[in-house]
């Protein structure tokens, strides 16, 4: 899996928790770097932070799924942006949506998403 965060906090947090849940997580800090590894490791699932530096998110998520080899790894986003913006993402090609608010007070939202976006990738 791959954990696209420029926040070094939410990075290390979200890392740790994935690694508990059993995941093997690699992370990127900025756009640029996020489409380097993507090609580098092709993993199972990217988690993809919106405001990012260098490139931002929905420019990496058009261009993760404007590359063939990329463009079947299920992206889920995790945004602090408004639910309006939900709509043109999945437009876009992202296979969820998850405000971080939604995960202030429990990560069980962001395990129960990465579960169903696999399970619907394996079928």
């Amino acid at each position: 899996m791959l954990l696209v965060e420029d926040s070094k906090l939410m990075r290390v947090e979200r890392e740790h928790t994935l690694k508990r849940a059993g995941y093997h997580v690699v992370t990127a800090v900025d756009g640029m770097e996020a489409l380097s590894v993507a090609h580098k490791s092709h993993p199972d699932l990217i988690l993809l932070d919106m405001m990012l530096p260098k490139l931002d998110g929905p420019s990496v998520l058009r261009a993760l799924k404007a590359d063939p080899l990329t463009a079947q790894i299920p992206v889920v986003v995790v945004t602090g942006l408004s639910q309006k913006n939900e709509e043109k993402l999945m437009h876009d090609g992202a296979a969820a949506f998850l405000g971080k608010d939604q995960l202030l007070t429990s990560v069980e939202p962001l395990l129960q998403t990465i579960r169903k976006v696999l399970d619907d990738c394996a079928v």
